[in-house]
C-alpha cells in the first residue's frame, strides 16, 4: 500500500479540476494544466470536485504502487502550481560572469569567448537581480528542467568554484597545487 498514493487531495476554493479524455486538467488564479493518465492509474473526484483520489488497478504489483505515489503527486503540484506557482533561483559566481534578460531570452556571459542566449519556453519568467537568476513558473518539472539547463551552461569548478549554481547549493572544494616546500624542492 502506498502511503503517498492513498492521501486525498483537497482541491482549494478557485480551482477547478476535470477529468477529459484520460487526462486531467487542473485550472487556476495563475494558469491551466493538463496530464495524461497512465491507463493503471484511476482518478475520483469526490465532494463535488473538492478532493481528488487516486487509485491503482492492483494495488499489490510493485508498479502500480509506484505510479499510485508518483500520480498522487503529479496532480498535487499541478494544484500547487496553479494557486501559487514554483520557482528556482540560480547564483552565478565568477569574476566577469554577467547575466541579463534581453527580451524573452537570458544573455549570459561566462567566461566564453562569447556571450551565451538562452531562450525562455513557453510558460516560464525568468528575472534577473546582480547575479541572481530567478526562473519561475506553473509547472514544477519546466521550472526545474530550465533551471538545470541554465545551470548547465558553466556548471560550478571545485577549485574556485566559480559557474552558476542553485541557490543554498554547497559545492565540495579541492584544495590546489600544494606549495613546494624547502626539503622537497631541491633537497638531497
Amino acid at each position: 500500500m502506498s502511503r503517498i498514493g492513498k492521501k486525498p487531495i483537497s482541491v482549494p476554493p478557485g480551482v477547478d479540476v476535470r477529468l477529459v479524455d484520460g487526462a486531467i486538467e487542473v485550472k487556476g488564479p495563475k494558469g491551466a494544466l493538463r496530464r495524461e493518465i497512465h491507463l493503471r492509474v484511476k482518478i475520483l473526484l469526490q465532494d463535488g470536485g473538492k478532493t481528488v483520489r487516486v487509485e491503482v488497478t492492483d494495488p499489490n504489483v510493485k508498479r502500480d504502487r509506484a505510479l499510485w505515489g508518483l500520480f498522487r503527486m503529479l496532480i498535487a503540484n499541478m494544484i500547487t502550481g496553479v494557486v501559487s506557482g514554483f520557482e528556482k533561483k540560480l547564483e552565478v559566481i565568477g569574476i566577469g560572469y554577467k547575466v541579463a534578460m534581453a527580451g524573452p531570452k537570458l544573455t549570459l556571459e561566462l567566461g566564453y569567448s562569447h556571450p551565451i542566449d538562452f531562450p525562455l519556453p513557453q510558460g516560464i519568467a525568468a528575472t534577473v537581480e546582480k547575479n541572481v537568476i530567478t526562473v519561475s513558473g506553473i509547472d514544477k518539472e519546466m521550472v526545474g528542467e530550465v533551471a538545470a539547463s541554465i545551470r548547465r551552461l558553466r556548471k560550478p569548478e571545485p577549485y574556485k568554484g566559480k559557474g552558476i549554481r542553485y541557490a543554498g547549493e554547497t559545492i565540495r572544494r579541492k584544495a590546489g597545487k600544494a606549495a613546494k616546500t624547502g626539503a622537497a624542492a631541491g633537497g638531497k
